[in-house]
């Protein structure tokens, strides 16, 4: 996707009128960033992935910001390249369970986020494991459920192998129904019931280890962007974490996604669209902007634009110039040169469009690479990018976003000081927080009290 770098909001985007109607609120979470080229690590102020000081800066940052939640994502197995391990990535990742359990301690109000695989884990004990977290944290648990189509990835497991694109998804609605049915399956004041399953993926009779957490049920994420994840999205999230971040994607993916949900019984605002984005900010736009394509060629590295590459074309690449065109050769079917990044997909038809948009604006090896690893990005002044995250939020192009910073862990202190208190000012974010749990913060409604998924007694 490339960025969309915002100095202000755009004259076309439609503004209620904020003399008739209440403006619509924006809603900011953190992502600690982590294998992927988001991060400087040459920068001297880059810090440690692992070191348990680096996650508490980030969420007592976020927190102090008023931000709904921390965001973790997942890696179940180090990227490789040529069969040696990708060193150009970060060197590893704790568990995102682990983690939040301890920055639960270190924090009070802030929702904490775990991405965990739906793939290679079972129903009974990843319910057990959130219920934990739910009740240590006072209700700010949340799962961002993914799913894993690789063979690389399936090795690492007992169960081997893959699951096609279809059957992942399927796992992934039956797991998420009766880690459902367990959550509901212990109510106040009543003896846990058996949840008996018995599904295409599962075969189960289990009672819960815990009793009904704070929020029940923790919050659903979801990051899957095909028909199918979608509406699998419209049907049993609670957030979309979306790679939509322009305002004319953004709008479209909005209006899609929403107008799903009536199918399933439900509103436009149980379900909340918050795209990942970046930010960089300047005294002056030009500064900004200054700023922002530096920190974007220190991010896409030679080595990395190369390697960025190798993963459609699925050759060795090194000989090629970086700062040169793009390979005149045609890429090599189901290459398993590069093993652990998300699978290219139509190698041919990939190269084919970067080659053609590559001659169209002569843009050399590495320049296409930073554009086309670039997220949304707000680019600007701290009044011009406050302005620009309101405009999106009240043109309905989001309902938020995540903010993606390229420094770990000090990188949001800078947004946190000095976009925030404009937002606040323009009375679309919060002051401080008005509830204990992240549905609070996200103005989510809590699941019944008896849910009917599942076969229970």
């Amino acid at each position: 996707m490339t960025t969309e770098r915002t100095t202000a909001p755009s004259r076309q985007v439609h503004r209620p009128d904020r003399t008739t109607a209440q403006p619509r609120q924006v809603h900011l979470a953190a992502h600690f960033p982590g294998v992927n080229n988001t991060t400087v690590w040459t920068d001297p102020d880059s810090g440690s992935q692992i070191d348990f000081s680096s996650f508490r800066h980030l969420a007592r940052t976020a927190e102090r910001g008023r931000f709904d939640f921390l965001f973790l994502a997942e890696g179940l197995r180090l990227r490789e390249r040529k069969g040696l391990i990708h060193d150009l990535d970060v060197v590893g990742r704790p568990d995102s369970l682990t983690v939040l359990n301890a920055v639960a301690a270190v924090t009070e109000r802030l929702g904490l986020a775990a991405t965990v695989n739906a793939t290679f884990n079972e129903p009974y004990e990843l319910a057990r494991r959130f219920s934990s977290l739910d009740h240590l944290s006072g209700g700010r648990a949340a799962w961002n459920v993914v799913t894993t189509s690789d063979a690389f990835t399936g090795e690492n497991f007992r169960r081997g192998g893959y699951l096609d694109r279809a059957d992942r998804y399927r796992r992934a609605e039956e797991f998420v129904e009766v880690a459902r049915a367990l959550w509901d399956a212990w109510p106040p004041g009543r003896s846990p019931r058996t949840v008996r399953h018995s599904g295409p993926q599962f075969d189960l009779a289990a009672r819960p280890a815990l009793p009904h957490s704070p929020q029940q049920h923790p919050v659903l994420i979801q990051a899957g962007d095909s028909d199918e994840g979608r509406e699998f999205a419209a049907r049993s999230a609670d957030v979309v974490f979306s790679r939509h971040g322009s305002l004319e994607a953004g709008r479209a993916f909005h209006t899609d996604v929403k107008r799903r949900l009536a199918r399933y019984g439900r509103r436009p605002e149980d379900l909340l669209i918050l795209p990942a984005a970046t930010f960089v900010l300047g005294y002056t736009d030009a500064e900004a902007q200054e700023r922002a394509a530096l920190i974007r060629r220190q991010q896409v590295s030679p080595a990395t634009a190369l390697a960025f590459l190798e993963n459609v074309w699925g050759r060795d690449l090194s000989g090629y110039d970086p700062d040169g065109p793009l390979p005149g050769v045609d890429p090599v079917p189901d290459s398993e040169l590069v093993q652990g990044w998300a699978q290219a997909g139509d190698r041919f038809g990939i190269a084919a469009r970067w080659r053609a948009h590559a001659e169209e604006k002569h843009l050399s090896i590495r320049e296409l690479a930073i554009e086309q690893t670039a997220r949304q990005s707000f680019v600007g002044t701290a009044e011009s990018v406050a302005a620009a995250i309101d405009a999106h939020v009240q043109a309905e192009a989001a309902d938020g976003f995540i903010l993606v910073p390229h420094l770990t862990p000090g990188g949001l202190d800078e947004f946190v000081d000095r976009v925030v208190p404009l937002l606040q000012e323009r009375g679309v974010f919060r002051a401080d927080y008005a509830g204990t749990t992240l549905r609070d913060h996200l103005g989510l409604a809590r699941p019944g009290s008896v849910r009917e998924e599942g076969a229970a007694s």
